[in-house]
C-alpha cells in the first residue's frame, strides 16, 4: 500500500453489515479547524450498525462509518503528535468515519486520552459518555443529594449516566427488562414485571424521583413522567416502537414537570469538546470506568458487526488498527 493510501470499512449501499468492504482509499487532508488522527482504536455502537442498515437520512454514499475513536495526531494546529480520544457527530454520516486507519475530525472535538486508559478503553467511551453527560448534566443538570431514574440502565449509555450520577452524589434507582443488581443503583424496577410509577414512589417515600434519564421512550415515557417529584424533569434520547406518546397534560403542568430532549447528533463540535474534557478527569481520577470491551482485528471488522447486529456479543466490540 503506498503511502498516501489506506484501508477503510466502506458502504455503497444500505442494508445489513455483509454490505460492507475493506478497501483502499486516500488519505483524507485536514482543514484549516480540522485534525488528521492515525486511528488506534475504534469502538462500534449500535448506531453505526443503524447509520449502515440506512436508518438515518442525512447518510450519504459511499461512507465510512464509525463515531468513536482514539489515536495520534498526525497533522493539525492542535495536538500535533499526542494521544487523543473523541468523537464527532457527522462522523459516518456526512463525513467519513472512525472505522478506518486515519480520520479527519474538528479538532475542538478532541480530548487528550486518559492516561488510566488503553487506546482500546479509550475508543470505546465515546458515544455512550457523551449522550449520558449531555442528558444527566447538561440537560437534567443532576445536582448532589438528588435521585435520579436511569430506565435502560443495563445499557451503555445508562450504565455511563449512572457512573456519571454516581460522580455527582446523586441516588441512582435503575429500570430495565431485569431484576438483576445493577452496579451503581440504590435499586433495580423491572419493567416487565413491575409497575413503574407504583415501585418508584415505594422507593422514594411516595416523593417521586427528581429526574428521569429514558434511553427507551415509548410506552415507558408516562409512567416515567408520573414518578417525577414535584419540579421534576425527564430528559429522553430515544424512542422504541411507535413515536408518538400521549400523556396527561393537566397532571404534568401542575407538577410543574419537565421534558427535555437530547440527541448526540445535534451536539456542536465544541459541546463535544467540553463535554469529553470534563469526562477526562472523571475517568483520570477513576470516578468513571470504562465499559467491558472485545477487541477486534480490523481485519475482522465485518464479522464483529454481524456478530453485534445479531445480538450475539456481550462486551462492546472494539476494531484494533496495530
Amino acid at each position: 500500500m503506498s503511502t498516501d493510501r489506506m484501508k477503510a470499512l466502506r458502504f455503497s449501499e444500505f442494508g445489513p453489515p455483509s454490505v460492507l468492504r475493506i478497501e483502499e482509499v486516500a488519505i483524507p487532508e485536514p482543514g484549516e479547524e480540522e485534525a488528521l488522527v492515525r486511528v488506534k482504536a475504534a469502538a462500534i455502537n449500535p448506531s453505526d450498525i443503524g447509520d449502515v442498515a440506512g436508518h438515518f437520512k442525512k447518510t450519504t454514499l459511499p461512507r465510512t462509518p464509525g463515531r468513536d475513536f482514539a489515536g495520534v495526531v498526525v497533522k493539525g494546529k492542535q495536538h500535533e503528535g499526542e494521544e487523543v480520544w473523541g468523537s464527532a457527530p457527522n462522523l459516518g454520516i456526512v463525513r467519513d468515519g472512525s472505522h478506518a486507519e486515519y480520520v479527519v475530525v474538528p479538532a475542538e472535538t478532541l480530548s487528550p486520552k486518559p492516561k488510566s486508559l488503553s487506546m482500546a478503553q479509550a475508543g470505546s467511551i465515546g458515544v455512550p459518555y457523551l449522550t449520558a453527560w449531555a442528558s444527566v448534566v447538561n440537560a437534567a443538570q443532576i445536582q448532589p443529594g438528588e435521585t435520579i431514574l436511569i430506565i435502560g440502565a443495563a445499557g451503555a449509555v445508562g450504565q455511563a449516566a449512572t457512573q456519571i450520577a454516581n460522580w455527582k452524589n446523586a441516588h441512582v434507582v435503575g429500570a430495565d427488562i431485569t431484576s438483576d443488581p445493577i452496579p451503581g443503583t440504590v435499586a433495580v424496577v423491572n419493567t416487565k414485571s413491575e409497575d413503574l410509577r407504583e415501585r418508584v414512589m415505594e422507593l422514594t417515600a411516595g416523593k417521586g424521583v427528581n429526574a428521569v434519564f429514558n434511553t427507551v421512550g415509548g410506552p415507558l415515557l408516562e409512567p416515567a413522567l408520573e414518578a417525577l417529584a414535584f419540579g421534576g424533569r425527564q430528559v429522553v434520547i430515544a424512542s422504541a416502537g411507535n413515536p408518538r406518546v400521549s400523556f396527561n397534560l393537566v397532571d404534568f403542568y401542575h407538577n410543574f414537570s419537565r421534558l427535555l430532549g437530547v440527541d448526540s447528533y445535534g451536539l456542536t463540535p465544541q459541546q463535544v469538546g467540553e463535554i469529553a474534557n470534563q469526562l477526562q478527569a472523571g475517568f483520570e481520577t477513576g470516578a468513571l470506568k470504562p465499559p467491558a470491551i472485545d477487541i477486534v482485528p480490523f481485519e475482522k471488522a465485518v464479522d464483529a458487526y454481524s456478530h453485534m447486529a445479531a445480538g450475539q456479543t456481550k462486551a462492546k466490540q472494539v476494531l484494533s488498527f496495530d
